[in-house]
C-alpha cells in the first residue's frame, strides 16, 4: 500500500513541524488513507480540501509544493522573464499564512510577488493580476466551503482562472516535484511588495461604473453580511460612498475563520441568512444581501408583501439580466450584437431572456473560467456573464464572478424598480409573464471520501448508459461531455465542447436534468430545470421530477 510507506515517510521527516506530527500519529488507519491515498487534486476552481497533515490535505508542506509548482509553470508560459504574480487571501484559518508561504516560495525562484496586506476578494484579486500586468495570480479561498477547508485557486495573466490546457501544463509541474520538504522560501523584501489600500480606491472606482441609473432618492435599506468574509470592508465603503442606507449584520463584519457567528458559510445555504433576516426584521429592511467569504458570490433575500424571500443564483442572475438589457434598451445604449456568457448548468431563462432582446446568448462549460476565456476570444460587446451558484459579472475589468459589482447592482436595481412600485419578486414575476415561469433546483449530493468518490464515479456511469426516464416526458436529446457526444432520434453526433464530467438530458415539454460532480467538494451536484405557463405548475412539475430522479440516483 503506497499511501502507507509515504504515511511513514512523513512520520520521519525531521523537519515536520510538531504540531502536524502529533496529528500524523493520532491518525486511524482509515484516516491515514485518506490523507495519503492521493495528492491534492485540482477541479474546477484550483485545488480545495480540508486542512491537516497529508499530501491529500492543505497544509504548509502542499502549498509549498504547489507554489513552487505554479512559479515553474509561470516561467513557462510568461510572455518575458520579468516574472510577476499577485496573491491574496480570505478570512479563513491559515489563509494568510499559506498566502505569505507561497510568495516566499515565488520570491525564491526570482519571482516578483504583489500581495495584499489584508484580505481582500476573489474579484480584487483578478483585478490585482490585470492591474500589475502579472504573468499570473493566487487566491487562497475554499470559497463557500465549511470552515475545516482552504484551496489554492491560480490565475492567469488575463486575471481568469486557469483553463485546462494551462492548469495541464501546471500539474504536469507540479508532479515532478516529488518531495514536499526542503522547499526554499526567499525572504528578501525586494521580491515582496504589499499592496495596501490604496488599490481599493482604483477597483471601487471601476466598480462604480457599472451604474446604469442615478437615483437621486434612495429609501430603501439595504443589510448586508460578508459571513465573516473578506468582501466587508469593500461594500460598505461602497455603498456608503453611494449614499445608499448600508446596515451590516455587525457580528458578521469581522474576518473570522472559525464563522463563529454564522450558522453557514454559503450563500446558497438559507442558514446563512439567520442573523441577517433578524437584522432586516428589526429595520424593516427592503433587500438581504449576502456574499461568500473569498466575496465572488451573492445571495439575496428580498422583502415582498411583507415577508422575506430567498432568491436562488438563477433567479438573482435573471433579474440582473434584465435589469441589464431593459434598461439599456430605454436608454438606446444597448449595441445590435452583444454577447451573454453563462455555464451550462445555468437556467435557461437567461438565454431565453437573453434572445428575447435580440443579443447572443453563448454557453460555455461550468467554471468561470470558462467565461473569462469566451471574453477575451470575441470581438462583440460584452454584456453579462452569470452562472446558476450565485456568480454573476457585471463590467469585465476583472475576469471572475464579482460580487462587490452584483451588489452595486442589486442594490441600484431595487431602488429603481422601487419607485416604479415594484419589489424585485414583481419584477422576476413579470420576467416570468414575458418568457414563461422557471422552477430551478440545484441538488447537492454528498458522498465522502474515497467511497465517496467511487459511488459518484458509478452513478454517472450508470446515467451515461441508462437515460433518466420521466413520467409524461419524452427525452429530446442527450448530451454527455465527457465523451464530447450527442444522442438524438437514435443518432450521434460530436458535441461542440472541451471534455468535461458532465450529463444534459433534455426532456418536453421543457425540462432539463443534468449531473455533474462537484469538481471542488465530494458531491454529486443534479440541476433540474421546469419551464411551464405559471409558476404554480413549474413547481409542481419540479417536485414530481425530482423525487423521481433522486430515486433512481438512489437505486443506482
Amino acid at each position: 500500500m503506497a499511501y502507507l510507506k509515504i504515511y511513514q515517510e512523513w512520520l520521519n521527516e525531521p523537519s515536520l513541524e510538531k504540531d502536524l506530527k502529533e496529528q500524523l500519529k493520532a491518525l486511524s488507519k482509515t484516516e491515514i488513507k485518506e490523507a495519503f491515498y492521493q495528492d491534492l487534486k485540482f477541479g474546477t476552481a484550483g485545488a480545495r480540501g480540508l486542512m491537516g497533515v497529508g499530501t491529500n490535505r492543505f497544509n504548509i508542506y502542499t502549498i509549498k509544493r504547489l507554489s513552487l509548482g505554479f512559479a515553474k509553470y509561470i516561467k513557462k508560459v510568461a510572455r518575458t522573464t520579468n516574472y510577476s504574480v499577485a496573491i491574496s487571501y480570505d478570512n479563513r484559518n491559515n489563509s494568510k499564512l499559506f498566502a505569505y508561504t507561497a510568495a516566499r516560495v515565488l520570491a525564491s525562484e526570482g519571482i516578483k510577488i504583489f500581495i495584499t496586506k489584508t484580505l481582500r476578494p476573489t474579484p480584487y484579486l483578478s483585478y490585482m493580476v490585470r492591474h500589475f500586468g502579472c504573468d499570473g495570480g493566487i487566491m487562497v479561498t475554499a470559497s463557500h466551503n465549511p470552515k475545516e477547508y482552504n484551496g489554492f485557486k491560480v490565475y492567469d495573466s488575463l486575471g481568469g482562472q486557469l483553463v485546462p490546457k494551462l492548469a495541464a501544463i501546471l500539474t504536469q509541474e507540479i508532479e515532478k516535484i516529488k518531495s514536499y520538504f526542503h522547499i526554499q522560501e526567499y525572504r528578501n523584501d525586494v521580491y515582496l511588495h504589499e499592496v495596501g489600500l490604496e488599490l481599493d480606491e482604483a477597483y471601487l472606482a471601476l466598480v462604480k461604473e457599472i451604474s446604469l441609473v442615478t437615483n437621486k432618492k434612495k429609501p430603501l435599506k439595504f443589510v448586508y453580511s460578508p459571513l465573516h468574509g473578506a468582501a466587508g470592508s469593500l461594500v460598505e465603503k461602497l455603498l456608503t460612498d453611494l449614499g445608499y442606507n448600508f446596515i451590516p449584520v455587525k457580528s458578521q463584519m469581522k474576518p473570522d475563520g472559525n464563522f463563529t457567528n454564522a450558522q453557514s458559510s454559503n450563500p446558497g445555504d438559507s442558514l446563512a441568512y439567520s442573523e441577517a433576516l433578524e437584522v432586516a426584521k428589526k429595520v424593516n429592511a427592503d433587500l438581504i444581501l449576502v456574499t461568500d467569504p473569498d466575496g465572488d458570490r451573492l445571495g439575496i433575500m428580498v422583502k415582498h408583501r411583507d415577508e422575506y424571500l430567498f432568491l436562488n443564483g438563477n433567479q438573482t442572475a435573471s433579474l440582473e439580466l434584465f435589469y441589464i438589457l431593459s434598461v439599456r434598451k430605454l436608454a438606446g445604449t444597448l449595441p445590435t450584437n452583444g454577447v451573454v456568457y453563462f455555464s451550462n448548468v445555468t437556467t435557461p431563462l437567461i438565454k431565453d431572456l437573453t434572445e428575447h432582446f435580440n443579443q447572443s446568448a453563448k454557453e460555455v462549460l461550468t467554471g468561470f473560467k470558462f467565461i473569462g476565456e469566451a471574453i477575451e476570444n470575441s470581438t462583440k460587446p460584452f454584456l453579462f456573464g452569470a452562472e446558476e451558484s450565485y456568480g454573476s459579472l457585471i463590467s469585465p475589468f476583472v475576469r471572475d464572478k464579482d460580487a462587490i459589482q452584483a451588489v452595486l447592482l442589486l442594490v441600484e436595481m431595487a431602488t429603481y424598480y422601487h419607485f416604479n412600485g415594484l419589489s424585485l419578486y414583481d419584477v422576476l414575476l413579470d420576467i416570468y409573464k414575458l418568457i414563461g415561469a422557471y422552477s430551478e433546483k440545484t441538488i447537492s449530493l454528498t458522498y465522502e471520501g474515497i467511497t465517496g468518490s467511487r459511488k459518484i464515479k458509478k452513478i454517472m456511469a450508470y446515467f451515461r448508459s441508462n437515460h433518466p426516464a420521466l413520467v409524461s416526458h419524452s427525452l429530446v436529446f442527450a448530451e454527455d461531455y465527457l465523451n464530447q457526444l450527442k444522442y438524438e432520434n437514435g443518432l450521434t453526433s460530436p458535441l461542440g465542447f472541451p471534455k468535461s464530467d458532465v450529463l444534459r438530458f433534455v426532456y418536453k415539454p421543457n425540462v432539463t436534468v443534468i449531473l455533474r460532480p462537484s469538481g471542488t467538494e465530494s458531491k454529486l451536484k443534479l440541476y433540474l430545470y421546469v419551464k411551464a405557463k405559471n409558476l404554480k405548475t413549474a413547481n409542481q412539475k419540479l417536485l414530481t421530477i425530482e423525487q423521481t430522479i433522486l430515486k433512481q440516483i438512489k437505486d443506482v
